[in-house]
């Protein structure tokens, strides 16, 4: 299935922006409060910015009333020459001076503008940069439990679309939030300058077009949202089917899963025509009630004109005025469901930050120069939740260079066991201790640094082979990384690839089978050269031949080394210094191979059944 992105933003289209899903935050003022101590750290910038946009929209807006002076003197030049006046006509040099001024204020308008934009870009992304820092730190101080209740969408939600909706929202919607405010304030000044009247007029006219458009906001706010969460079903079986196509082949659903997209989309198609339409037809109602309001300001501002009240150049200034007027409001309502969105997806972030960090390193804490490799649990106790106890009372003592094979039915612990041994978990009681040290009091890198591990899932980075396989080293040698290749049974295949150790590993690492993956993390593994092994299932995704020759090599690798193996195939571990058998998270039983088979318990059931066939 799908991963819910959580707090994913999607713009919709349609004239105005369209209606936008407003998503409101749970907590807008402390929010809002702990974003704005990100930007506070730049100040001095932001004042910069405020200070470039109130220039550069104040030029800007005096511009319209110096243009009214040229359009008063063409018409006053053209009236006395029509009346005979000698010598009368248009005054051109004026003119000229008229558009040199406006010129130098555009100018200097588009200078202040670009200042702005440049100065808040830096401010914004120098903000977030520091967010992404904070969260990536975080994301390295959460413990394991966390990142297996959260899916892995959601958390790329956060850290990359949440992040962006912040980013997107700084360097754009407050700059043009910081200029709306300005140009209505300005505006309304320099139209009260022309004719008060005529001001009035335009400010009636604006809640007018409010009131007409609000019933359609609505309804198809509704339809926008209908259209995301249809859009969101309709990712969730693409997803789906193109993922587990091999299975919908198999099982002959391709007319099933055909159908069912059809039905999908033709809802998708209803939704988005809808919310569309809806959205259409905002801008023709509002552009009615503009150009009512232009009507009134036409009408109003002739007969000013003929009383002697303004002159000619002022209507055709404060007609500019009154479309500068309207736009700005209508940006700050769209910038103002902005920063409510954006908001939100800032107190996901906080969310994150503020989870529950692990338990930090003790101070000071010990170090096991020469590690031996004994372990010792002693009286564990362990549950994932605190009301719900899975190990109760755990005691088992590993000798150094022993081989400890964990068995067991699905679910009786065994991995748990391995997370404990490496603190992924906090114990809830007892201790684990290594070389006679309780682990809680050693540094978890020195601590991880004396074990290799071989998990039953495994993972690939994108590089070479080479790179890979050397994961787990900071300095290694080719010479190195090709003798623990051919001790994996990995040598052979490496060769027959095109670039030999240097082929590059796609995204998907679907260039090699998932048996050569697995014997890459054997190598990588060995290369390590830990004094305490963990074999999670290392050979459950290899062929029988191949495990064998796997097996000899790892038997090699374990001699003079204490290894953790857990195993389903209980053929691999018969030769294991310690078998521990686990059944609902305790120890049932220990022993060899022999004397558990001799008990006739647990273990002799689980191999009899493997081998009864």
């Amino acid at each position: 299935m799908a991963s819910e992105n959580k707090g994913q933003k999607s713009p919709m289209g349609g004239p105005m922006g369209g209606a936008i899903a407003l998503e409101k935050a749970k907590d807008f003022k402390g929010t809002l409060k702990r974003l704005s101590l990100y930007v506070k750290k730049y100040k001095k910038s932001i004042m910069l910015v405020l200070l470039a946009s109130i220039l550069s929209t104040i030029f800007l807006i005096v511009s319209p009333k110096i243009l009214g002076k040229a359009t008063t003197k063409i018409f006053e030049g053209i009236m006395m020459k029509s009346k005979g006046v000698p010598g009368a006509g248009i005054d051109f040099d004026y003119i000229g001076k008229i558009l040199i001024v406006l010129i130098v204020l555009y100018v200097i308008s588009s200078v202040f503008s670009y200042m702005q934009q440049y100065i808040m870009a830096r401010v914004a992304q120098r903000t977030v940069y520091d967010m992404r820092k904070d969260v990536y730190d975080k994301l390295n101080k959460l413990p394991l439990k966390f990142f297996d209740s959260h899916t892995h969408g959601e958390l790329l939600s956060r850290v990359s679309n949440d992040i962006d909706n912040i980013s997107s929202t700084l360097q754009q919607s407050i700059t043009q939030l910081i200029t709306s405010v300005v140009t209505i304030i300005g505006v309304i000044v320099m139209m009260l300058t022309i004719s008060p009247l005529m001001t009035i007029v335009t400010i009636i006219t604006l809640p007018l077009g409010i009131l007409f458009i609000r019933p359609i906001i609505k309804r198809s706010q509704g339809q926008f949202i209908k259209q995301q969460r249809v859009i969101g079903n309709l990712n969730g079986h693409v997803e789906e089917m193109y993922t587990g196509h091999d299975v919908v082949k198999s099982f002959n659903r391709e007319e099933h899963s055909i159908n069912k997209f059809k039905s999908i989309n033709e809802k998708l198609y209803d939704a988005a025509w809808r919310a569309q339409f809806m959205s259409g037809i905002m801008m023709p109602v509002m552009n009615f009630t503009n150009n009512l309001g232009y009507v009134f300001v036409a009408v109003i501002g002739g007969i000013l004109v003929t009383r002697g009240k303004i002159q000619i150049g002022d209507i055709q200034a404060f007609i500019q005025y009154s479309k500068q007027f309207a736009q700005p409001i209508s940006q700050t309502a769209n910038i103002a469901n902005i920063i409510q969105s954006t908001v939100a997806s800032a107190e996901r972030v906080f969310e994150l930050l503020d989870e529950e960090e692990m338990i930090p390193d003790s101070v000071p804490s010990k170090r096991i120069e020469n590690p031996q490799g004994a372990v010792e649990f002693e009286h564990v106790k362990f549950g994932y939740e605190n009301d719900n106890i899975l190990i109760n009372d755990l005691n088992v003592g590993v000798l150094p260079g022993q081989t400890v094979a964990i068995v067991g039915p699905t679910g009786a612990g065994k991995t748990t066991l391995v997370n404990l041994l490496l603190r992924f978990y906090e114990l809830n009681g007892g201790k684990i201790l290594v070389d006679g040290v309780d682990i809680k009091d050693i540094t978890r890198k020195n601590l991880r640094d004396m074990f290799g591990m071989v998990l039953q899932d495994t993972w690939l980075f994108k590089g070479s082979i080479k790179d890979n396989i050397a994961y787990g080293t900071n300095e290694s040698t080719d010479e190195a990384i090709i003798a623990v290749a051919k001790a994996a049974n990995a040598d052979h295949f490496i060769r027959t690839l095109p670039n030999g150790y240097d082929t590059e590993i796609n995204e998907e690492a679907s260039n090699i089978s998932q048996g050569q993956k697995q014997l890459l993390t054997i190598a990588r593994a060995m290369l390590k050269n830990p004094k305490i092994l963990i074999l999670d299932e290392a050979t459950s995704s290899v062929d029988t031949r191949t495990e064998i020759n796997i097996q000899k090599a790892m038997n090699t690798m374990m001699k003079g080394r204490t290894s953790f193996v857990i195993a389903h195939r209980l053929s691999t571990i018969k030769d294991a210094d310690i078998i521990l058998v686990m059944k609902d998270g305790n120890v049932v039983e220990k022993g060899n191979h022999e004397e558990l088979l001799k008990k006739a318990g647990l273990y002799a059931e689980l191999y009899n059944s493997q081998f009864s066939k």
